[in-house]
């Protein structure tokens, strides 16, 4: 039997990362109410440190490591936002890091991380299996894994995002979150179900990449081949079984949104809001705007989960 995080460990986590964590800003556009006639309201985690959500259930599971944890040190797997997330953490708390990351993976959060002190090993997600590679390494060196989103104090961590969410604008008719391996839509989960009971919660995945979708409509995890989509922070292959457990009991449905709306959604928020957001963190907005939800005078959250890509590819993306 799995032992699921609570909305408890989402208020201890809050704790944990008062003072190291950014409680970051919520921003409002009134092109994007007329456009969509709903109050709409981004919480920007691409302020987050390291520029992404990920810090949040990062430290909050490394700061939790015994002494022993603490001095044989860290290893995760990551495309990305995750290993930056585990290394800067790892370094505030004075902890060995080391990361596995695909070879593709974005050049900035490859340098990023090891900008923030992580040993950084590169391996083909085409080929290999990051989870095996990391279990491997983890019992070589006697490291503790933390991954991505499969874990009940990551999924706390991540909560704290919609909680601070809530307690800033209150209650929500509607909440989008982007979801790859459902750690964020998980940890929000436990924060809405607590203090917006009549919220409508849905998770947001590329449409290349909708295991989730699958998954909640089969009524176990689908496993899929790596998906070929832009939002390279949801090329997971298939939920958690922490994750899926409460996205199963917590979660109104999975939504997709193509590569083009995601584009669509990254030029909005360049344009119009001044503000860099990778194109995973625009799954809930190109939902918001594409899925044929009933948004019409509704109160509608939106996780802008991070904003960490190539300023070239941006450009690139935009520009297109």
């Amino acid at each position: 039997m799995l032992q699921l995080p609570t909305h408890e460990d989402v208020l201890a986590a809050a704790k944990r990362l008062l003072g190291q964590a950014h409680r970051t800003p919520v921003l409002r556009s009134a092109t994007a109410d007329r456009q969509l006639n709903a109050e709409l309201f981004f919480k920007c985690e691409n302020f987050q440190r390291m520029g992404a959500f990920k810090f949040r259930g990062a430290f909050n599971a490394i700061s939790q490591f015994d002494e022993r944890q603490r001095k044989a040190g860290v290893i995760t797997f990551s495309s990305g936002n995750h290993a930056q997330a585990v290394a800067l953490s790892a370094r505030i708390l004075g902890i060995p890091a080391t990361i596995l990351m695909p070879v593709d993976a974005p050049q900035a959060k490859i340098a990023a991380t090891r900008g923030y002190g992580g040993e950084v090993i590169l391996f083909d997600r085409y080929q290999q299996d990051r989870e095996a590679l990391g279990a491997q390494l983890a019992g070589e060196r006697g490291l503790t894994l933390i991954p991505p989103y499969d874990h009940p104090h990551v999924m706390a961590g991540q909560g704290t995002a919609a909680l601070e969410l809530i307690q800033e604008v209150g209650p929500l008719d509607v909440l989008l979150v982007p979801c790859g391996g459902g750690g964020l839509l998980s940890g929000s989960a436990l924060a809405v179900r607590a203090l917006a009971p009549k919220c409508k919660l849905y998770g947001v995945e590329p449409e290349a990449g909708n295991d989730g979708q699958q998954s909640l409509r089969k009524g176990e995890i689908v496993h899929i081949a790596t998906p070929n989509t832009i939002a390279d922070g949801a090329q997971t292959q298939h939920l958690g079984r922490f994750t899926f457990e409460v996205i199963r009991r917590d979660v109104d449905d999975i939504l997709t949104a193509t590569d083009p709306q995601l584009i669509e959604a990254m030029k909005f928020f360049a344009e119009r809001m001044k503000i860099v957001v990778e194109p995973t963190g625009c799954l809930g907005f190109a939902a918001a705007c594409h899925a044929g939800l009933p948004l019409q005078g509704k109160r509608v959250g939106v996780i802008l989960s991070g904003g960490n890509v190539d300023l070239a590819r941006f450009a690139q993306l935009v520009a297109g």
